[in-house]
């Protein structure tokens, strides 16, 4: 750190009274570089929320920066429907703990007309537009919503706070369109135990947010769509273990609590990737354990009635895991450079993983797509390439009533193996150029009522679900 940076730090701390904790020292130094003269800035919390108090909720941001403390807070039942704007590219900064702007509306009902009291029509479409908020303070968060009815936020760009968006408590039809939410070091979009029905995010790039890009865990959730974004690099930038995701749909610290559930999920049309490593082959895995997408689930509710197609999935440790969840459908989506999972579903009913594409491109990955203690799930009609697992490139463990029709695999060291599995059918697969001493087709004595119909293995095949010793073929499929 040079003496200009130390110097102002030092200034930013005796001017404000603030407390700068050591691991914040890096955040700070990019607010100093970014703002000139930030030290000279006043603290303009009193003075904008005046300003929310005095004109009913509606404040136009004209200055360049701004300053504050404290959370702005927005009742809307005292004040109604609100709007803070600007046109000026204005940036506020939080250099306290809590939300730099906290929503506070009263709505009790659902998104039904009939379940609304009349003051919560007072209190519709608070609109957030047009401005930046930075976090400086390790608290700090963006905007919380709490309670309202048809929020709008939009081309705003949320950095170096812990949460980028927060909502709580209860919210309905929310929309999140053009916004940048980066390098938060909590989540960028959270939907934090909240009863929410109905939310759009659109056309927004969720990136480098350390504890995952749009997380919803617990609360009752239904109606989430996901469309057009870029979502990327939300997780930890290092070799730390995690269990975080771009997107992360997660019900499973609620396992006892049928109340908490999370349904009808619109996950199409984005791209969703890193880290795990792109285009290295020597270094550590970069937050192994991560994942694009999640859904963990829960036995008692499973997630169910997702949606997942038409993205570009590529670079974390798993692409897709799926479990505890019921009819979920995975379909034309473009799956690459796996490290080493392309798709991992577990503990499922009814999961369709249609027409899509699994390819390692440039790299070597194991590219492994496994289906364990699964129920009546199909994986059909896909292009499987270069999976470089020696173990099955598709495996299948303790599954009953699946479908495995219409995959091609090609070049893989391995193809298609089941373990402990039953009334199961295989057709219509082609499995070409996998190494001599490997398999195209692994049944072994484990299983039961395999049906395999229709398909063209070039190499060996074992196919021997009822008996003690191994037949092994160099031909087509029996």
């Amino acid at each position: 750190m040079n003496y200009l940076t130390i110097r102002t730090l030092t200034l930013i701390t005796l001017t404000f009274g603030i407390f700068i904790p050591n691991e914040t020292l890096g955040q700070w130094q990019k607010t100093v570089e970014q703002i000139p003269n930030f030290e000279s800035i006043p603290d303009s919390t009193t003075k904008l929320q005046s300003l929310i108090d005095s004109q009913n909720g509606s404040v136009q941001l004209t200055e360049k920066f701004y300053r504050i403390t404290r959370p702005l807070k927005l009742e809307l039942g005292k004040i109604g429907a609100s709007a803070i704007t600007s046109n000026a590219g204005s940036t506020l900064v939080m250099t306290g703990p809590g939300p730099a702007i906290l929503v506070l509306g009263n709505h009790t009902g659902t998104a039904s007309p009939k379940s609304f009291a009349t003051k919560t029509w007072n209190e519709r479409m608070p609109i957030f537009s047009g401005f930046e908020i930075l976090g400086g303070h390790p608290k700090a968060d963006g905007i919380n919503l709490q309670q309202t009815v048809g929020a709008v936020l939009e081309r705003m760009s949320i950095r170096w706070c812990q949460h980028g968006i927060h909502l709580t408590v209860r919210n309905r039809n929310v929309i999140i369109s053009n916004c940048h939410l980066y390098e938060n070091s909590g989540v960028g979009l959270y939907l934090d135990d909240v009863n929410l029905h109905q939310i759009n995010v659109t056309n927004s790039h969720i990136s480098y947010n350390r504890q995952g890009g749009l997380v919803v865990r617990d609360g009752n959730v239904r109606n989430l769509h996901v469309t057009g974004c870029d979502i990327e690099g939300n997780m930890p930038d290092d070799s730390t273990q995690t269990s975080t995701a771009n997107i992360w749909i997660d019900v499973s610290g609620s396992a006892a609590d049928a109340t908490k559930s999370i349904a009808e999920i619109v996950i199409t049309g984005n791209t969703i990737q890193h880290s795990a490593n792109y285009g290295a082959t020597n270094e550590k895995t970069i937050a192994p354990g991560g994942a694009n997408i999640r859904l963990s689930g829960k036995k008692l509710y499973p997630i169910n009635s997702v949606t997942i197609t038409g993205n570009v999935l590529s670079d974390t440790s798993t692409l897709v895991e799926i479990s505890h969840s019921h009819d979920v459908t995975v379909s034309g989506n473009t799956f690459f450079a796996p490290m080493p999972n392309n798709l991992i579903v577990e503990n499922s009913q009814r999961v369709v993983a249609s027409s899509n594409t699994f390819n390692p491109r440039q790299f070597v990955r194991p590219g492994i797509i496994r289906f364990t203690k699964c129920k009546d799930c199909v994986l059909s009609n896909s292009t499987l390439y270069q999976l470089a697992t020696d173990r099955g490139g598709v495996q299948l463990t303790d599954c009953t009533g699946c479908l495995v029709s219409g995959l091609l695999l090609s070049e893989c060291k391995s193809g298609i193996r089941l373990n402990k599995t039953n009334n199961t059918t295989i057709s219509n697969c082609r499995v070409s150029g996998t190494p001599e001493k490997s398999f195209d087709l692994l049944v072994d004595q484990t299983n039961d009522k395999i049906k395999i119909n229709g398909n063209s293995f070039g190499g060996f095949i074992v196919f021997n679900p009822n008996s003690q010793e191994s037949q092994k073929h160099n031909s087509s499929a029996p």
